[in-house]
């Protein structure tokens, strides 16, 4: 789906301001209220706006330690159980399939180096999981983020 200047704005305005009322939305815009309401359940339905909730740091939790893990995994069954079952470690926060030498990658969380051991050991039991490779982020002097895009996305409509 292709967003437009105002969807750009409405978007960035409820990034920067979670908790701000659709009203309050409108006035801020310059566009009518039932402008915004439409637009925002615009952008739900289409999946370009996923979520509401709070952004949380796994860091404030306790947990300071971030890894990406490198998986090789069985391809007898494929992807889908793996990650299934990875989904119910709490520390793996994303897991991704690519392409290169490995099959999976995953951003895990730890509270300690210590604790990332742990959390590698939990991963490499997951049935399929042939071999693990870790890399510890030592910083992320570029959060994820989506605002850029969106920003830049009214610019390449019709392209």
């Amino acid at each position: 789906m292709m967003i437009d200047e105002l969807d750009a704005r409405l978007i960035t305005l409820l990034a920067a301001e979670p908790r701000v009322g659709i009203l309050e939305a409108s006035r801020r815009l310059g566009v009518a209220r039932g402008t915004v309401q439409a637009r925002l359940d615009r952008l739900v339905e289409s999946g370009v706006i996923t979520g509401f909730g709070p952004d949380v740091d796994p860091a404030a939790l306790g947990y300071q330690v971030t890894a990406f893990v490198t998986l090789q995994i069985r391809q007898v069954s494929g992807h889908d159980p793996v990650a299934s079952l990875l989904a119910s470690i709490p520390e793996v926060l994303e897991v991704h399939t690519i392409t290169g030498g490995g099959d999976m990658l995953c951003r895990v969380v730890a509270r300690s180096n210590a604790d990332l051991q742990r959390v590698i050991d939990v991963i490499v039991d997951v049935e399929g999981v042939v071999r693990t490779s870790s890399v510890i982020a030592l910083d992320t002097p570029v959060a994820y983020r989506v605002l850029p895009l969106v920003a830049d996305t009214p610019r390449h409509r019709g392209r």
